[in-house]
């Protein structure tokens, strides 16, 4: 969808790329077609880790820093994050180089470029397959949409685009709560987002060594910024590949379920796998997801004992003890 609508601008002239220089890509997901562009000129600048694997090992680019001769914004869903994406693309690229955001309609194009049109020089909108993209100037306008520190309660900071950036989401906070006063010395905390949960996990001073795993790197970042304590080991990684340096004695999580604006059970059915995988046999698994997830099957194959041991009405807590052993 989205390179048909990028050889159409090529084609009909609303995009006329520099004869040379780089060209930034900013947030396209594993799997998107960016052939339209000349492959020995792209570099994909992405911070989730799947999408950032996926793309370096199809070959392209993935850090070369600015300044760019153009950049192609793939709109995220959040609007705070498309606007600091495209005022970082509009900064990075020399002055008058095209600028380019594409998205599909349910992702909110439609008010982006209408917010872009009053701010920036705004050239003429193409629709295709369910979306649209338009074309600007890199240049001045849009320094207050760039992306800035958020304060949020209990003194810690998150950024635009990171998951539950306004503060604590409610799973969050319920397995906080549920938490026992003793864990394992050796944590992992999957999915860490901006560290929320390893905050409440580095309160008990049985904990000696906690690695917090994290797939966005700005919320890694804000992970970082929050956590402080010399216990805490950061990872950028997809946490479903992620093995620690040895097995732990417990792992945390509220993992995602969503790769697209449809719920993906299977995604934090491989979180539950990964767990598995990485806890001693005595190891015990915290985990909180939202009720209507079919994670049933996926905990019980992985673990001997499952238990419900409180929530809400949107949410479960869940005890998982007793991985089984691997099948050969």
């Amino acid at each position: 969808m989205q390179s048909s609508r990028l050889e159409m601008a090529l084609a009909e002239g609303a995009l006329v790329l520099p004869p040379e220089g780089r060209i930034a890509v900013y947030r396209p997901q594993a799997g998107d077609d960016l052939s339209a562009l000349p492959r020995e000129r792209v570099v994909v600048l992405t911070g989730f880790r799947p999408d950032h694997d996926a793309f370096r090992a199809a070959g392209y680019a993935v850090d070369p820093a600015p300044p760019y001769a153009a950049a192609l914004v793939c709109l995220p869903r959040a609007r705070d994050h498309a606007r600091a994406l495209l005022a970082e693309a509009a900064a990075a690229v020399v002055p008058g180089g095209p600028v380019v955001v594409d998205g599909q309609k349910t992702d909110g194009i439609d008010p982006t470029l209408k917010d872009l049109r009053a701010r920036v020089a705004l050239g003429e909108t193409l629709s295709k397959a369910h979306g649209k993209l338009a074309v600007f100037p890199a240049g001045p306008g849009l320094e207050d949409w760039a992306a800035r520190p958020r304060p949020v309660e209990g003194g810690f900071v998150t950024r635009p685009g990171v998951f539950s950036a306004d503060g604590a989401d409610r799973g969050s906070a319920l397995l906080a709560a549920a938490l026992p006063a003793k864990l394992g010395p050796k944590v992992v905390d999957l999915g860490a987002g901006w560290g929320y949960l390893s905050a409440a996990v580095l309160a008990r001073e049985c904990v000696k060594r906690l690695d917090l795993v994290e797939a966005e790197a700005d919320a890694l970042a804000c992970a970082r910024d929050n956590i402080t304590d010399p216990r805490a080991q950061f990872h950028w990684a997809d946490a479903t590949g992620f093995r620690p340096a040895s097995l732990v004695e417990t792992v945390v999580m509220n993992p995602p379920f969503h790769t697209t604006r449809a719920a993906d059970p299977g995604l934090g059915a491989a979180f539950i796998a990964a767990a598995r995988r990485m806890l001693a046999p005595d190891g015990v698994l915290w985990l909180v997801a939202n009720r209507h997830l079919p994670y049933d099957a996926a905990l019980t194959e992985h673990f001997l004992t499952v238990e419900d041991i409180g929530g809400d009405a949107a949410f479960r807590l869940i005890r998982a003890a007793k991985p089984r052993r691997a099948t050969r």
